[in-house]
C-alpha cells in the first residue's frame, strides 16, 4: 500500500494531494482547495507570486486605455524587468532557472519562479525578500514544490498547439532574447534564461511521479530614469535554515542540461 501511494503522489490519482499544487507551485483553487497543498519548509524554488506586472494586463496587446502596444515595447517592458530581478537575486548565489508565467488566470498571471542550485540560496534570498517592495506593490515569496519545471510547463503551448490559451493551468513560460540569455547567464550557461525547456521536442517528459523524483529533480537599487526600485524591508525577516541536503544525481542531471542545450544551439 505504502508503495502505491508512493507511485500516485502528487498525480491525478491522488485524492489526497494536490497535483497542480505539487507540479507548478499554484492552484486556481487556492485555500478552498479539497486537497492538501504540501508547502515545503525548505526548497531550491522560490515563488514570487504575481509579481510580474505587463503593460497588457487587461487585454493581450492593448493598453490600459485600449490602444494597441508594440510587441517589441512589450517585449522590451518584459526584459528590463527580467534584468532587474535576476540581477537582485543572484546576490544570493547561483541562478540555475528564472521562469516567468505568461499566463492570465490570477494564480498564475505574472508569477515568478526562481531556481537556486542550493537550497540555502533560496533560504537567503526569500529571508532578504521578506517585507520588501518592487514597483511599490509588496513582494510575496515563498518556498515552492517545483524543482522540475518540466513536470510543470505546457507542452502544446512550446509547440504554438495550447487551446486554452492564457488561462491553462501549466506554465507558459515568457522567453527572453537571446542577447539578454547570454548575457546574464553566460553562452556556455544555460540552465535558465526563462527556457529551461530548450530541449528536443520529441523527449519524452513524464509529470511527477513520487516525493523522491521530486527531492532528486532539483535591486538593482534602482533602474535608469527611476522606472523600478526595490525598497529595504520594513520588518523583521523570516529566519529559515536548513541544511542543504546532498542531491543525487546532480552531475547527471547538469550534464544532460547541457546536452539538451548543445542540441538546441546545433538546431538554432
Amino acid at each position: 500500500m505504502a508503495e502505491h501511494l508512493a507511485s500516485i503522489f502528487g498525480t491525478e490519482k491522488d485524492r489526497v494531494n494536490c497535483p497542480f499544487y505539487f507540479k507548478i507551485g499554484a492552484c486556481r483553487h487556492g485555500d478552498r482547495c479539497s486537497r492538501l497543498h504540501n508547502r515545503p519548509s525548505i526548497s531550491p524554488t522560490l515563488l514570487l507570486s504575481n509579481m510580474y506586472q505587463r503593460p497588457d494586463m487587461i487585454t493581450p496587446g492593448v493598453d490600459p486605455q485600449g490602444q494597441p502596444l508594440d510587441p517589441h515595447k512589450i517585449q522590451q517592458h518584459f526584459e528590463d524587468f527580467y534584468e532587474d530581478i535576476f540581477t537582485e537575486l543572484a546576490k544570493f548565489g547561483e541562478i540555475e532557472s528564472l521562469n516567468v508565467c505568461d499566463n492570465l488566470a490570477d494564480h498564475m498571471i505574472g508569477n515568478v519562479y526562481v531556481q537556486f542550485r542550493e537550497e540555502d540560496q533560496a533560504a537567503k534570498a526569500l529571508q532578504a525578500l521578506h517585507g520588501r517592495f518592487y514597483n511599490a506593490r509588496p513582494i510575496i515569496a515563498d518556498f515552492s514544490p517545483v524543482t522540475d519545471f518540466r513536470e510543470a510547463t505546457c507542452r502544446q503551448f512550446e509547440e504554438n498547439s495550447c487551446n486554452r490559451g492564457g488561462y491553462c493551468n501549466f506554465m507558459h513560460v515568457k522567453l527572453i532574447g537571446r542577447d539578454l540569455r547570454r548575457k546574464l547567464f553566460g553562452r556556455h550557461h544555460h540552465r535558465g534564461g526563462g527556457r529551461y525547456h530548450h530541449t528536443s521536442r520529441s523527449r519524452s517528459r513524464s509529470r511527477s511521479r513520487s516525493p523522491r523524483h521530486r527531492r532528486e529533480g532539483r535591486e538593482r537599487d534602482s533602474r535608469s530614469g527611476g522606472r523600478r526600485e526595490y525598497r529595504e524591508r520594513d520588518g523583521g525577516g523570516r529566519r529559515r535554515h536548513a541544511e542543504s541536503p546532498a542531491r543525487e544525481g546532480s552531475e547527471e542531471r547538469r550534464a544532460r542540461i547541457e546536452q539538451w542545450n548543445r542540441e538546441r544551439e546545433e538546431k538554432e
